[in-house]
């Protein structure tokens, strides 16, 4: 029996980390294949942001995304080897607890260049935040690995009943 439900009712919000974006000499693509993943999945995706690729940056985007929200943050950018790829360093500085098993599923999805994804999962207060890689294909494989259960997960996180 599975203990997910549909994530009808549940908000979600999007942020992309790219210094690309934000110069304008790159298209938001993963960011538009995460709000189509998510809205396909019955969340209301009800903000979506783009920063500059930074510890900063990101950190504050995230905070203020999460301030008063319960749901679904979802994060594509910033996950690499890059020096300015600092979106894990960036959402540990606002999770106040990590979701270890969510960021290693994302890996596991894809053997080979998902292993070097340094992506993290946690919570502040309700939110569950989960980073994604930049890539499209990336991003839509790395929350396809954990998409049927974060509804559970935020059912959870709200403090309402599940099934166990």
């Amino acid at each position: 029996m599975s203990t997910t439900r549909p994530a009808e009712g549940l908000a979600a919000k999007v942020l992309t980390a790219s210094d690309g974006v934000v110069a304008g000499t790159r298209v938001d693509r993963s960011g538009e294949v995460l709000v189509s993943l998510l809205e396909d999945a019955g969340f209301a995706v009800v903000d979506r942001r783009v920063v500059a690729d930074g510890v900063a940056s990101v950190g504050d985007a995230l905070s203020a995304m999460a301030e008063g929200f319960a749901g679904l943050i979802v994060t594509t950018g910033g996950t690499g080897f890059g020096p300015r790829d600092l979106t894990p360093e960036a959402t540990r500085t606002v999770i106040e607890r990590e979701a270890p098993g969510l960021a290693e599923a994302t890996r596991a999805v894809n053997p080979g260049p998902g292993r070097l994804s340094r992506g993290v999962a946690g919570t502040v207060g309700r939110t569950l935040i989960v980073n994604t890689p930049g890539s499209p294909k990336g991003a839509e494989e790395c929350l396809g690995a954990v998409l049927d259960v974060l509804p559970h997960a935020l059912r959870l996180l709200a403090d309402e009943p599940t099934e166990h």
